[in-house]
C-alpha cells in the first residue's frame, strides 16, 4: 500500500498537470485544406506582366472590385489553406492578348478574364477540370468582376454568404469544401474580402467547433489548479 502523499505534493503534482494540459493546447493544430474559388488581381492596367503571370491576391471580392478599363482579374480554383498557399491562375495576366481585339468603346471598359479551373488532383470527386480559358468581357463603366464572370462565364453558383461556388458550371456541387486527401497547389509553377478569405474564415468555425481550443484546455487547466488549492486549503481549516 502507497503512502499517502503530502497536501504540498497532491498541489504540486496538480499544478504540473495544469502545465501540460495547457502545454497540449498550445500545440499547433494542422491546417485544414478547402476547396474553393480564389480571386486574383493582374497588374495596374498598362502595366506589363511579370515572369509570374503579374497575379496578385485580391483584397475583395468579386462583387465589389471594380477593375478599370484595360484591367485583368484571374479565377483559380485550387486547393489550400490560405492566400500564400493557393495557385495562382497558370495563364498570364496579359490585357493585350485577351482583349486585343475587343475595340474601346465610349461609355464602356473592357476587362480581360484569366478562368483556370484547377488540376485534377484539385478537383472535388467524380469531376474533370476544364482547360484555362481567357475571355474579354465589355462592361458598363461601374461593372464589377463579377458582372464581368456573369457576362461571359455563365452559369454561375453562389451560396446564401454570396460566397462564388461555381464558374460556368464547375464545380457542380459544394462551396468551399473541405479538401480530403487533395493534393495542394502551394509550391506548384501554376492558387481571405476575396473568396479564399471566407473559406479561411470557415476554417477557423471548422477548427473552433472540431474540437477544445487552447483557451478552453487553458481554462480547464486552470480549474484544476484552483479546485486544488480550495481543497488543501479547506483542509487545513478542518485540521
Amino acid at each position: 500500500m502507497r503512502p499517502p502523499r503530502s497536501r504540498s505534493a497532491r498541489l504540486l503534482g496538480a499544478l504540473a498537470l495544469a502545465g501540460t494540459v495547457t502545454g497540449l493546447g498550445a500545440a499547433p493544430a494542422q491546417a485544414q485544406e478547402y476547396r474553393y474559388w480564389s480571386f486574383w488581381d493582374g497588374p495596374a492596367a498598362g502595366a506589363p506582366a511579370s515572369g509570374d503571370g503579374g497575379w496578385s491576391y485580391a483584397t475583395e471580392g468579386p462583387a465589389t472590385s471594380r477593375p478599370r478599363d484595360g484591367a485583368v482579374a484571374g479565377f483559380r480554383f485550387t486547393v489550400s489553406a490560405d492566400s500564400a498557399a493557393a495557385g495562382k491562375p497558370r495563364r498570364a495576366a496579359d490585357f493585350d492578348a485577351i482583349c486585343g481585339q475587343t475595340p474601346a468603346q465610349d461609355g464602356t471598359k473592357r476587362v480581360g478574364l484569366v478562368l483556370d479551373f484547377g488540376t485534377k488532383a484539385e478537383a472535388p470527386s467524380g469531376e474533370n477540370p476544364p482547360p484555362v480559358r481567357t475571355e474579354c468581357a465589355r462592361l458598363p463603366e461601374d461593372g464589377t468582376a463579377g458582372d464581368a464572370l456573369a457576362a461571359v462565364a455563365k452559369p454561375l453558383r453562389y451560396d446564401a454568404n454570396a460566397l462564388l461556388c461555381a464558374i460556368a458550371g464547375y464545380p457542380k456541387a459544394g462551396c468551399a469544401d473541405k479538401a480530403s486527401g487533395a493534393a495542394s497547389a502551394s509550391g506548384a509553377p501554376d492558387p481571405g474580402a476575396s473568396d479564399g478569405a471566407s473559406a479561411a474564415g470557415k476554417q477557423a468555425d471548422d477548427d473552433a467547433s472540431g474540437g477544445p481550443s487552447a483557451g478552453l484546455i487553458g481554462g480547464l487547466a486552470v480549474l484544476v489548479v484552483l479546485g486544488a488549492a480550495a481543497g488543501w486549503q479547506a483542509r487545513r481549516r478542518r485540521g
